[in-house]
């Protein structure tokens, strides 16, 4: 079965940046599957990153190699690495975007090549990074181990009284308010997001009418606000950073 290799950027899909990656690993690497998480991160977010590769890798069969490139640092004295962890291997910058891995992950900095280009990484020393990884080279061939990669784990909720007290950590193409507070045992609870009321915790879209707040258990397991057929980040005037209490 061809290997797998997910990709997420922040280099959106109007310009070669993508292709010239994939270009890449088609060349260097035996023949994989090449599935795209995203491109459209907005450039340089490194915590909508780290969501994103939070709640897809573990997904994916054992042996996969995600290559994430959102690097506002490229080209500066910032590592490059490579990691492993249950079963899986990454391909990143060392800016924290790595962040979702196991305590245990093994961390490598890659060398990266005389010839490499100072602005585009992703093409000159992760994707043959990755496309070694795919090809079977260990990772302790790629460079030499490391153990304090760059840590910046995404804020986590905590209990304050009988409430929860969180904050939106994503936003999504559709402007729904993704948080980090956890979901079980909070149907029907009442919400507030930026100080504003978010109505009591439903279980879908459906059950309030269009234009309309509802708040809900999303599909990652914590609470998230939408307004029905519309965008809450804009309906709400609130975004990630913003204080919710459950």
């Amino acid at each position: 079965m061809p290997a797998i290799i997910t990709l997420l950027t922040d280099f959106g899909t109007r310009d070669s940046y993508v292709a010239e990656v994939k270009a890449v690993l088609a060349s260097q690497a035996h023949p994989a599957h090449l599935i795209d998480i995203t491109h459209d991160v907005l450039p340089g977010d490194v915590r909508a990153a780290q969501y994103l590769l939070a709640r897809v890798w573990p997904r994916f069969p054992q042996g996969s190699v995600h290559l994430v490139v959102v690097d506002p640092g490229v080209g500066t004295k910032r590592r490059a690495l490579a990691a492993a962890a249950a079963g899986h291997f990454f391909v990143a910058p060392d800016n924290g975007v790595l962040s979702p891995l196991p305590p245990d992950a093994r961390f490598v900095e890659l060398p990266v090549p005389a010839g490499a280009a100072p602005t585009f990484h992703g093409r000159d020393v992760f994707a043959p990074a990755a496309a070694q990884l795919v090809n079977g080279t260990a990772l302790t061939h790629l460079g030499h181990a490391i153990t304090d990669p760059v840590r910046a784990p995404l804020p986590a909720a905590r209990k304050e009284g009988g409430s929860w007290v969180g904050e939106v950590i994503y936003v999504d193409r559709f402007g729904t308010l993704v948080t980090n507070v956890p979901g079980d045992g909070l149907t029907g609870a009442p919400v507030k997001v930026g100080g504003k009321d978010a109505g009591p915790v439903r279980r879908t879209f459906g059950e309030v009418e269009p234009g309309k707040v509802v708040t809900f258990i999303g599909s990652g397991g914590t609470i998230e606000i939408a307004v029905r057929g519309d965008s809450a980040e804009i309906k709400l005037g609130v975004g990630v950073g913003a204080e919710v209490r459950v």
